[in-house]
């Protein structure tokens, strides 16, 4: 997966995920010193997510590193796609019941509870750690940019892939943090109608990858030889 991709899952993934992480944004705390304050404090904010997601990539690039190392990076590719274009196809009431399974309540009901007590806290610290910990509440966005981050099969290059996922995120989550709900309902419906199309093509996206069919940046091929020298490298 091209690294710069990762802006772009980051860009259309927040104005999707806006539904869920704008109330959380909004509710951040207000400073009652001066509004320049508030400011630094909500790039504070977003910076703590990107940590994040940042980390997020060093972790899964480190795994894609591994999967590289025993020769099942494509394989895996293959089988992101396949799992990404079986999510769209699975109808919203399925979702919803493997969305209220235990482990994924319990997990959030923490998250939000940890949410209550900084939203006590003014301090810049409580800013970073609110971001945090919003970097890691689930969604299928976040899911999408590990799957790219694992696909990279370096853990630099995955990284790196993170860290501009969340930049791609930044424009419109620092816009919401400051001035509140700025995607309507109309804009919210048309993006979303968009979602399973965008979703579908990274789909297809990390099938090409997986087919080693030699097509520059889509699916370029990797030799037998290549990956025995990356294999000598790690040794």
């Amino acid at each position: 997966m091209e690294i710069w991709t990762g802006f772009i899952v980051g860009l259309f993934g927040s104005l999707h995920c806006i539904g869920m992480c704008g109330p959380i944004v909004i509710a951040l705390p207000h400073s009652s010193e001066k509004k320049f304050s508030a400011f630094i404090g909500r790039i504070i904010y977003n910076l703590g997510r990107i940590t994040t997601y940042t980390a997020m990539g060093f972790i899964f690039g480190l795994f894609g590193s591994g999967l590289v190392l025993y020769g099942l990076q494509q394989y895996l590719s293959i089988a992101f796609g396949v799992i990404i274009i079986l999510y769209v196809l699975t109808p919203r009431k399925i979702k919803t019941n493997l969305a209220d399974n235990f482990l994924f309540m319990s997990a959030t009901k923490f998250i939000k509870e940890m949410f209550s007590k900084l939203l006590s806290k003014k301090t810049q610290a409580s800013f970073f750690s609110f971001g945090l910990l919003n970097g890691l509440l689930p969604c299928g966005f976040v899911y999408v940019g590990i799957a790219g981050a694992v696909s990279t099969g370096n853990l630099v290059s995955g990284t790196l892939y993170m860290m501009l996922f969340g930049l791609g995120t930044f424009p419109v989550m620092f816009a919401t943090s400051l001035f509140g709900n700025i995607v309507n309902i109309n804009i919210k419906r048309k993006v979303n109608k968009l979602i399973p199309i965008f979703a579908v093509l990274l789909a297809f996206i990390f099938i090409l990858r997986g087919l080693n069919l030699g097509i520059p940046y889509l699916s370029p091929k990797f030799s037998k030889s290549h990956t025995s020298q990356q294999k000598m490298m790690h040794h």
